[in-house]
């Protein structure tokens, strides 16, 4: 008697079947795409702007593309927020603050290259006067915001000061005319003057000015030297120049 095979009948599966299949393969064998570096800042326009155009939301990406990273500028309405996250790692590295912050937040480095020269000034609508040291502002009904420590010390004697809470109460003071003079930051200030349509004028020269830098987590320690001299090179070639010319505003 002859015999006959009994094979099982062919399934024959869609194939879309293999096609899902093989992306998810795909999708295990390749490696995930790094997120970004979160450079973090406490400061507001134009430094960091919500449409990127800001100095540092420009400035940041430009100086990790030079060597090969992504990176991105993040803005915390919180200063004292924004370096205890990059203190504790939550975020990569703060994009702006002045020297020896490291003896604060032993985990933050300093990239030794300078980000920009913070001018701290005057402003006033009223009054043209050359502010040659803090005594010049005592005949005047000065207004800055609290917790300014550049200005707190100076001033502790002075006969007529407001303290107010934020930017836009300061510049309301002055508007309204219940301050001769107020204090700021110089491209904050000329942020606010100019979107605000003050009629006020910068004094000069600035009372203050201090050196602003970049710190990174120290588990980004390898790359120190690498952002340092990315940021030099920026500014040896004429990038970093057109990046403050397109991003800070001039009175």
């Amino acid at each position: 008697m002859p015999i006959h095979e009994i094979r099982p009948p062919m399934v024959k599966l869609p194939s879309i079947c293999f096609a899902a299949l093989a992306t998810v393969m795909l999708a295990f064998a390749l490696p995930a795409a790094a997120e970004p570096l979160r450079i973090n800042t406490g400061v507001g326009a134009p430094y960091i702007q919500p449409d990127h155009k800001g100095f540092l939301d420009r400035l940041v990406p430009e100086i990790f593309r030079r060597i090969g990273i992504q990176a991105e500028a993040v803005g915390y309405a919180a200063s004292e927020r924004a370096m205890i996250n990059a203190n504790n790692g939550i975020d990569d590295g703060m994009a702006m603050r002045i020297k020896g912050l490291e003896a604060i937040y032993p985990n933050l480095l300093r990239v030794e290259e300078k980000i920009i020269d913070n001018d701290f000034v005057a402003y006033s609508i009223r009054h043209d006067f050359k502010t040659t040291g803090f005594d010049s502002l005592k005949p005047y009904q000065v207004g800055y915001i609290i917790g300014w420590k550049v200005f707190e010390a100076p001033l502790r004697s002075a006969p007529s000061i407001t303290l107010v809470q934020d930017a836009n109460q300061l510049f309301t003071l002055l508007d309204k005319d219940r301050a001769d003079v107020v204090l700021f930051e110089r491209w904050q200030g000329n942020w606010q003057v100019r979107e605000r349509g003050i009629p006020a004028r910068l004094l000069l020269p600035p009372l203050v000015t201090t050196e602003m830098y970049m710190y990174l987590h120290k588990k980004h320690a390898h790359l120190l030297g690498r952002v340092a001299e990315a940021l030099r090179a920026a500014k040896a070639d004429g990038s970093y120049r057109r990046i403050h010319e397109q991003s800070l505003p001039r009175l």
